[in-house]
């Protein structure tokens, strides 16, 4: 098996690799070294997740000048030696990872910078000095605009996954940026596809590149390794589907895809709410909050990532073990490159695709372009026996890790007569008064004399009288006030129809008596 030493890579380099366990070099990267190292222009195109990140990292580790050596003096002070183009902010930062990682013996400089986040660290850095940098087009463009980034010197030139700019509608971008570079750089291009205008770009600058192509068609582009199974399911099992392949016997961490943002965000919500640990990742988050996202998936602190297409290219996690498609790709490239985020370096994984009623057709296109035996996809629920089978969940299984959590009680009768007081009183401050009076403890009444002065006879009675008298007796509220609602009388066997009315009543049921 060849090694990366042998392939002519520095020592420096294949040390670090070493510690981090990386020795003998994938396809792509054998047969792009030898090419790369010499400083000849390349086009590689290989399948997602095969490893073109050191194909051409290495490369341009190699080939800039580092401090320690002798040349270093004779560079403009602090400009880049190389700049790597990537489409999306997750990407650039896994490219970066991946230089620092194999430059980390060189002392080579690596700044990523992307949109999402403040100019100042960025601009900083650049002042100070940098050999490599990493970013997304729009802010290469601001940072050059600004007179921060000077491109002048670049000796390579990298357009990574250039097919995914071109759908984002980068193309203009990477045009201008390569109009800062030198003509005499070294131009690499690495695309998972090759549509015309990428075959367009690459004739117009590059010279004379070397077309590397690490499999025969792209037809074969999907992960051999990787295990597809394509469902017809309904929108509202889908989540319960889930929730039962994440307990499957090989599911270790899984992404979920989503076609929108908010599909994102609810699906994450409803995974935590079954007790899974998921996070979104989708651009309405904080460039903060997306890196925490990634960070915490890559430490096995969460299972489950919901992401949208934006951050298909960017996510380069070692065990992942399946991705769920929640709904139908927009086309095959989207498949290609979603599916690609598991099987990754050489390993397994399942890639599962839910369809719904209204996308069997864009499917059928997928399956065709694609030469896939899925032309009808089988009509799956939660409960469906084949679904059990085809992903090895055990008999029995439910979607759900912890109990569904108990409805809140219903408000009883004398709650609900509360707020039935509450609004009563709405009519002025009198009602909160009486309201006030209602729920203090109730003061004896008892009459001893009449109005006259006379003494009364039978205080019993008179003590009793009020319960029955002055059950018909309307009750006036608080203070009097005019326009204030009327109370509900008491029922002749002397219940309230509810707490506060109960209070309330009795309130009247004493003015009644004392104005007797």
């Amino acid at each position: 098996m060849t090694t990366f030493r042998e392939l002519g890579v520095l020592p420096e380099i294949c040390d670090a690799l070493e510690r981090k366990g990386i020795t003998e070099p994938f396809a792509i990267q054998e047969m792009t070294l030898s090419v790369a190292l010499m400083g000849t222009d390349l086009i590689g195109q290989a399948r997602t997740g095969t490893g073109k990140t050191l194909a051409f990292g290495i490369p341009i580790i190699q080939r800039a000048v580092a401090p320690h050596d002798p040349d270093y003096v004779d560079l403009p002070e602090g400009k880049p030696q190389a700049l790597v183009v990537a489409p999306t902010r997750e990407l650039a930062l896994q490219v970066s990872n991946d230089l620092e990682l194999a430059g980390a013996d060189r002392g080579i400089r690596v700044l990523t910078v992307y949109g999402g986040v403040g100019y100042d660290g960025q601009l900083e850095a650049l002042e100070r000095g940098v050999d490599v940098v990493v970013g997304t087009p729009g802010r290469l463009i601001d940072l050059a605009n600004r007179r921060a980034l000077d491109l002048s010197h670049v000796k390579s030139l990298v357009l990574d996954e250039a097919d995914e700019m071109l759908d984002l509608g980068f193309l203009p971008d990477v045009e201008r940026i390569l109009s800062l570079t030198p003509e005499t750089r070294q131009t690499m291009l690495f695309s998972a596809t090759m549509p015309s205008a990428i075959v367009s770009l690459a004739r117009t600058h590059m010279r004379h590149p070397m077309n590397i192509r690490a499999e025969s068609s792209y037809e074969n582009a999907t992960v051999p390794a990787t295990a597809q199974f394509i469902y017809q399911a309904h929108d509202l099992d889908k989540p319960e589907i889930i929730g039962r392949v994440l307990q499957a016997d090989d599911a270790e961490k899984v992404i979920v895809f989503t076609r929108t943002k908010r599909q994102a965000q609810r699906v994450a919500d409803d995974l935590v709410d079954r007790g899974f640990a998921a996070s979104p990742l989708h651009g309405d988050m904080a460039q903060v909050a997306r890196e925490k996202a990634l960070t915490k998936f890559r430490e096995d602190k969460i299972r489950v990532l919901v992401a949208t297409d934006v951050a298909a290219r960017g996510i380069d996690v070692r065990g992942v073990s399946h991705v769920i498609n929640y709904t139908c790709p927009e086309d095959d490239k989207t498949y290609v490159h979603r599916i690609g985020r598991t099987g990754r370096a050489g390993a397994t994984g399942t890639a599962i695709t839910f369809v719904d009623w209204a996308d069997v057709t864009r499917w059928k296109m997928i399956n065709k372009t694609l030469d896939l035996p899925f032309d009808e996809p089988q009509e799956t629920y939660s409960t469906s026996p084949h679904l059990y089978h085809d992903l090895g969940i055990p008999e029995g299984t439910k979607g759900r890790l912890k109990p569904e959590s108990p409805r809140e009680p219903r408000a009883d009768r004398g709650d609900r007569g509360g707020r039935g007081g509450e609004r009563g009183g709405r009519g002025g401050r009198g009602g909160e008064r009486g309201g006030d009076r209602g729920e203090r403890p109730a003061r004896s009444r008892t009459r001893t004399r009449t109005r006259a002065g006379e003494p009364v006879d039978g205080a019993a009675a008179s003590t009793a009288a009020p319960a029955t008298g002055g059950a018909e007796t309307p009750v006036a509220s608080g203070d009097g006030e005019a326009g204030a609602p009327r109370r509900r009388r008491r029922r002749r066997g002397g219940s309230g129809r509810g707490g506060s009315g109960a209070a309330g009543a009795g309130a009247g049921e004493a003015s009644a008596t004392a104005a007797d």
